[in-house]
């Protein structure tokens, strides 16, 4: 049984809410290895259509790391811990099904590289996002460093890994940092929104775009088209391509089986 983490299903989607809120929810290496095997649980459930991450209480959707763990570290066990968790992380973002974080206060450290490492993110007006790090004499260890210039650019993550600054939701929804600002009382309503309109798509198609864009990122330009173009030809050997065309031409609603 999870000791810091809560799961939930509802209808195709599994909520994973983080549950630690007597420290904000810092992560430890307990909670992301519970984190893990939530996800690997339903990788291949075809009950499941797609997952959201939250934080428990109303302040904090990850406010960091543990720091009283990472205090204990040596350079050994610290480069241990990132690998570690490097690799939970990189497990949720090449996940099958389409992951959310909905955002519900801090997003912080290694929160915010949870964040960044789910498909999407959505966001609390409430939230603040940061990699403040360096005020601890230390860096990004689980991906920020990467992640977040990817999804902002290289100047502005700059300025938020090197000052340590916070940033309102706002803020985060301009730079591209989060897909959508909701009121904090509809913050999962709008995540569960997202997911229900992907529900309605083919779902060998989601997984194979999530796929694309993934492992393309990690190409050149032109090894990535050469991907996508693969992948749109395995798109025609399925039952679902065929029903959607089918669906299209005589204008009703595709009944996609997922095969």
């Amino acid at each position: 049984m999870p000791e810091f983490i809560l799961t939930e299903t509802r209808g195709e989607t599994l909520l994973i809410t983080i549950n630690r809120p007597d420290v904000l929810n810092a992560l430890n290496a307990q909670t992301m290895s519970e984190l893990e095997e939530a996800l690997r649980s339903v990788k291949d459930d075809s009950n499941v259509g797609g997952v959201i991450i939250t934080g428990a209480g109303p302040k904090s959707f990850v406010a960091g790391a543990d720091i009283k763990e990472l205090a204990q570290q040596d350079p050994v066990g610290a480069k241990e811990f990132s690998v570690k968790s490097q690799e939970i992380l990189h497990f949720l973002e090449h996940f099958p099904k389409p992951i959310i974080a909905a955002i519900n206060g801090f997003c912080l450290g290694g929160g915010c590289e949870l964040a960044m490492a789910c498909h999407m993110r959505v966001a609390s007006e409430s939230a603040r996002f940061g990699q403040p790090e360096v005020n601890l004499g230390i860096m990004p260890g689980n991906g920020g460093t990467q992640r977040l210039p990817r999804l902002v650019g290289k100047g502005v993550a700059l300025e938020l890994i090197l000052t340590g600054n916070m940033i309102d939701a706002r803020e985060a929804h301009r730079i591209g940092l989060a897909n959508k600002v909701f009121l904090p009382d509809e913050l999962l309503a709008g995540a569960e929104a997202i997911l229900n309109t992907i529900y309605e798509k083919g779902p060998v198609a989601v997984k194979l775009c999530i796929e694309a864009v993934n492992h393309g990122l990690e190409l050149t330009l032109d090894e990535a088209i050469q991907l996508e173009a693969n992948l749109f030809g395995l798109c025609f050997s399925t039952e679902d391509m065929k029903e959607g065309t089918a669906a299209f031409v005589e204008k009703r609603k595709a009944r996609f089986t997922g095969r």
